[in-house]
């Protein structure tokens, strides 16, 4: 695979978070600042991303973010994917908020 990963530890303040996965895994939990586009939905939604910079791809384990990583690269973009995904995110202790009730969660 042509990318680049890094942990969700790594990935740097202000970066440019994208969170791929769907909506029901997104309202349970998610980082703060991430950005939500499905990659369902990504080939209608490439107007929502911005052109230049980093990336940073986030899906619940990392195969998601990987393949659209992939895909982002192929096609002009600078897509790093976060390995393990928010898995790892909520095991390593980073802050996460929901938008449901109760404490945010990895579904």
């Amino acid at each position: 695979m042509n990318f680049e990963s890094v942990a969700p530890a790594e990935v740097p303040e202000g970066a440019h978070l994208i969170d791929v996965r769907e909506q029901s895994e997104w309202d349970a939990g998610h980082a703060p600042t991430a950005q939500h586009l499905a990659a369902s939905t990504l080939l209608e939604n490439l107007d929502k991303l911005p052109e230049d910079g980093d990336l940073y791809i986030v899906c619940r384990s990392g195969g998601r973010s990987a393949q659209v990583s992939q895909w982002l690269n192929q096609n002009g973009y600078d897509a790093i994917n976060v390995a393990g995904g928010m898995d790892i995110w909520f095991e390593s202790g980073l802050p996460m908020v929901s938008d449901g009730e109760g404490e945010p969660y990895v579904l």
